[in-house]
């Protein structure tokens, strides 16, 4: 039955995403338009797993949430949240290696809804997007999303976190909003099967932007982060013993 369920999700996800796609040409010379759209593809596909796969989510915190944009600083354990933050959170971009933009249709829409595109081969340029595309982003009114270790890590597993997140913050006087969640538990990373079940997501309180210089912010937002981590880990189909470094 599992196999069934995904194979249909699958299907449907392929029969769904090029006609919405179109709809992102036209919508994109309006404000917004774009990230809307992307929006309702993304809720769309958080519609077909908690009906089709059974893989539903919890939010902890969601009070949290402040009122004015800010940088979304969260973990990253699987495609989920790249999906269920945009129902979650106001309409926001993300931060991503420019390579995605190739992609057929998802790497297409990154490119129409503005994500901030960086060159992680090179660090300098890197950064440089980074301040450059966020700030006209935030401009715009919109939120970003940004996953400090810069790739998905498998459950009980942590990554380098990046300072880019907290010099955004810094210089575009946005505050930062930890995020923890256990979606790899459910949706490992690169499998085919998704699992069902119930996601859990912490939203923490924001980090002032002006409380503290980068390093200290992020090393604030990285311990707060895994230390939730530890808190809501171990119950999914694909856990892992909880914390193992890399």
């Amino acid at each position: 039955m599992l196999i069934i369920r995904n194979l249909l999700y699958w299907l449907l996800l392929c029969l769904i995403t090029p006609p919405m796609f179109l709809l992102f040409i036209p919508a994109a010379f309006f404000p917004q338009g774009a990230n809307k759209m992307g929006r309702a593809w993304a809720l769309t596909l958080v519609w077909m797993l908690k009906h089709i796969i059974g893989l539903n989510y919890r939010v902890i915190g969601r009070e949290n949430i402040p009122a004015g944009p800010a940088i979304i600083c969260s973990k990253h354990q699987s495609g989920w949240e790249t999906l269920a933050l945009q129902e979650i959170f106001p309409l926001h971009v993300y931060v991503a290696k420019k390579e995605l933009f190739k992609l057929p249709f998802f790497g297409w829409g990154l490119k129409l809804t503005k994500a901030i595109g960086i060159d992680r081969s090179n660090t300098a340029l890197a950064s440089q997007q980074l301040m450059a595309q966020g700030l006209a982003r935030k401009n715009e009114g919109l939120w970003i999303a940004i996953f400090p270790e810069g790739t998905r890590m498998p459950p009980g597993t942590k990554g380098r976190y990046r300072l880019g997140g907290a010099r955004m913050a810094k210089l575009f006087g946005m505050d930062l909003v930890p995020v923890a969640l256990n979606s790899g538990e459910f949706w490992p990373r690169n499998s085919f099967l998704k699992y069902p079940g119930e996601v859990t997501i912490v939203i923490g309180q924001p980090l002032r932007h002006d409380s503290a210089e980068p390093e200290v912010l992020m090393a604030q937002c990285e311990a707060w982060i895994e230390n939730q981590q530890k808190q809501i880990s171990g119950i999914g189909p694909c856990a892992r013993a909880p914390h193992q470094g890399v």
